[in-house]
């Protein structure tokens, strides 16, 4: 029996990936271990809290010592790694718990793993991370695993470091490691400071809806769950040591994106077709803004078979639909201290 780790399990891809593998491996005991910020949400795991082989557990991955305990109280042997502060305006103003909570606390996790495994291959430590590691791409290319680390935020940056991390611990010490790269991800759940939710809160509440600079940034986008199959996969059959990047060939400009989801919400809702784009509202560029990512992911492909089951426009109106249904979900998770920001 394995007793699998998930960190930030109550977060926007880590609820997905929890409940695929509460769902689909029922042998198996899923611990979701989360801090609870305000990007995590039990809410988000309704429909799988009394399943038998899943257990919650709140603890913050920057307390070595609690970790080493969980450790040594539940005996995990897998672990998959998402928590991670990852907005990369929040890192603008506040670097400091990015690099503690995305550097600091991914050493404390290796190190548990490290102490209680060994260099043994009967466990396994996933990391997963971003393509903003990479840097900014100019008009043409598209990132590789070969790609060379070029980081541009704070937040971009302690990925990196926490990246390099964990392959070091595989390098020095035999850790079984291996490592997943994502491009931007999209879906039901995701708390509405990124780009997409946030337009689609702006929408339902006609308010403005903030894009940066001309809206020309280029993102590559992937649906949520279609992430958490290329996880399930990974984790699976991936070669120990590897890091293998998760993209759809999916891109698409920030102004057209809002274009879209302006022309699909007032559909849905009854609207004059494109009038509430009357509600887009250019703001300041955001400090060094990345001008365009693009994930390749050939070697996902090739090696492991993955490819995405959802396609952009089919994506795009389940998300619509799932944030135009859970409305009481959305009002919870805006109201107190939220601050809006701009998206990707």
């Amino acid at each position: 029996m394995r007793k699998i780790l998930i960190t930030g399990g109550a977060g926007f891809i880590g609820s997905h990936v929890v409940r695929l593998f509460v769902n689909q491996y029922p042998s198996d005991v899923i611990f979701n271990l989360d801090k609870l910020t305000y990007a995590g949400n039990l809410e988000n795991l309704k429909d799988v809290e009394m399943a038998p082989n899943y257990t919650f557990l709140q603890a913050d991955i920057t307390d070595s010592d609690e970790i080493e305990a969980l450790f040594e109280m539940h005996g995990f042997t897998h672990v998959i790694h998402l928590a991670a502060e990852s907005h990369v305006d929040r890192s603008i103003t506040g670097p400091l718990a990015f690099v503690s909570t995305n550097v600091l606390g991914t050493v404390h996790l290796l190190n548990a793993c490290r102490r209680f495994w060994g260099n043994s291959p009967n466990h396994l430590f996933h990391h997963i991370s971003t393509d903003e590691v990479f840097g900014s791409l100019g008009p043409y290319g598209a990132f590789t695993e070969e790609t060379p680390y070029h980081p541009r935020s704070p937040y971009s940056a302690s990925k990196a470091a926490s990246d390099h991390l964990v392959r070091a611990y595989f390098h020095t010490y035999g850790l079984p490691v291996v490592l997943s790269n994502c491009s931007n991800n999209y879906g039901p759940y995701q708390f509405p400071e990124k780009l997409i939710p946030l337009a689609i809160h702006h929408l339902l509440e006609e308010k403005p809806i903030p894009v940066y600079g001309k809206g020309e940034n280029i993102r590559d986008w992937l649906y949520v769950e279609d992430h958490a199959l290329a996880i399930d996969l990974i984790f699976h059959k991936g070669r120990l040591g590897e890091s293998y990047n998760v993209g759809t060939e999916n891109e698409w400009r920030n102004i057209d994106l809002i274009k879209l989801l302006i022309q699909m919400v007032d559909q849905k809702l009854g609207r004059p077709l494109g009038s509430s784009q009357r509600l887009i509202n250019f703001v300041k560029d955001r400090l060094g803004h990345d001008e365009r990512y693009a994930i390749d992911p050939k070697k996902i492909q090739q090696e492991l078979g993955w490819k995405p089951q959802t396609s952009f426009q089919e994506g795009i109106s389940k998300t619509i639909d799932w944030y135009l249904s859970n409305s009481v979900w959305l009002e919870n998770i805006t109201t107190g201290a939220y601050q809006h920001y701009a998206g990707v």
